[in-house]
Order: C-alpha cells, then structure tokens, then sequence
C-alpha cells in the first residue's frame, strides 16, 4: 500500500556541513531515496530571506537595478532586491533596498507576495514581494558590492523585457508577471 502522498518519503541518516559562510550554508544528507536506495542530498541554507520591491510612481513608472550577477557571469536587470537579516522584518528590508540601491524613499510598502520558495530542489531560499508606493527621490546608498546603474522607465516596458527575455531574474519575473496579470491601481 502507498503511504500518502503527502508524507516525506526520505530518509535522513546522518547531516553534515561541508561549507559555511555570512550568507550561506552547505549540508550534505546520506539518505534513503523514495526508491529504497541509498545516496546523497546536498542543500543550500540561506541565511538571510530574500526580498523584492517593486517600486510605481503615480505617473505608472518603476524603476530597475542594473548589475553584474557573478554566479551567472551576466549583466542582468533585477527589481530592487537584498537579503532580510533575522530581526528585520521583509518589509523594512524592501523598504531599506529600495532606498540603498536606488535613493527611493517609499510611504507605502505593499505585499505582492509572501514566503515564496525560490529553487526549492536544492535550496531553502525563501522570499517576499512588495510595491512601493508614494515614492521621494533622495540619494542611493550602495553597498560595497554593488556596482549599480539604476533605470526608470514605464512599468508596462519592464514587463515587456520579461515577456522578451531580457529580465530572467526568478524574483522580478514573479514580481513583474503579477503586475501584468493584475495591473495596479
């Protein structure tokens, strides 16, 4: 008979850390397969949860964060995007990243979506989604990391370059498609 489907069906003998570092952790699990058979699981933890703003001006405009991604060796256009540390709730961080890459100062942060899994095969990345509403423009802040060009341009253009490939970022896709689907007010 089968279990539910529901269930785990994986078993878990024994966890280690092969890598740590501020951001990211690295587990490999000996386990049982679905199948019965033995092998391995390796997982990547996140330290920080993942977080998007999508900041509309009342015009209809949003801006875009140009940048380097390292890991893809690409130049990729993204929504305002950062890690929310424990403590910070997700909506001060969209709030924090939208002003730090951009100079964006928002009086209205809007959930678009919460707790959203990001690759959810090998990692435990989770994030959240917000608008930006009634914006001020003050000076950007980034962080010694980001190399950053920033853009404004209509709302309805930025989800053109998802729908033409040109924005692949899981986050901005997310963010823009719904925007598409249920345009806002």
């Amino acid at each position: 008979m089968k279990s539910n489907p529901e269930s785990n069906p994986w078993t878990t003998h024994q966890t280690e850390v092969v890598y740590d570092n501020p951001w990211i952790r690295v587990s490999e699990s000996q386990v049982t397969h679905p199948s019965g058979n033995p092998g391995i699981y390796g997982v990547v933890h996140f330290k920080n949860h993942a977080v998007g703003v999508v900041p509309i001006d009342d015009e209809g405009y949003t801006w875009l964060v140009g940048q380097y991604r390292y890991p893809l060796d690409t130049y990729e256009w993204e929504i305002p995007e950062g890690g929310c540390p424990p403590g910070e709730s997700p909506a001060e961080t969209a709030a924090r990243e939208l002003e730090e890459e951009t100079g964006l100062h928002a009086k209205r942060i809007e959930v678009l979506f919460e707790d959203i899994s990001l690759s959810n095969s090998v990692s435990d990345e989770r994030a959240s989604i917000f608008v930006a509403r009634d914006l001020t423009q003050k000076e950007a802040q980034p962080e010694e990391s980001e190399e950053l060009q920033v853009r404004r341009l209509p709302l309805a253009e930025a989800i053109g370059m998802v729908q033409s490939g040109a924005i692949t970022d899981a986050v901005s896709v997310m963010a823009l498609l719904q925007l598409a689907a249920h345009p806002p007010d």
